[in-house]
């Protein structure tokens, strides 16, 4: 899968999650998605573009769930 689709696909999560009052809770919600959702090859991928891209075109709240959630989703 190439990285502008995982982007968007990404970004969907995070424009759904966005809307939830508690910006942890938002956050937790996108990485608990992408954890159970998205192949282990998905969520390499999308740490290979987010080391070498810096994340450019991820939202904030995408962003911020991969930073933070790394070590349980880069498995």
């Amino acid at each position: 899968m190439d990285a502008h689709h995982l982007v968007k696909m990404a970004n969907g999560i995070g424009d759904f999650f966005a809307s939830e009052p508690d910006q942890a809770k938002g956050i937790k919600g996108v990485a608990d998605h992408i954890r159970a959702f998205w192949e282990p090859r998905m969520r390499k991928q999308i740490y290979m573009y987010l080391d070498q891209a810096s994340g450019e075109g991820l939202r904030d709240i995408v962003l911020k769930a991969l930073r933070d959630y790394r070590k349980e989703l880069a498995v």
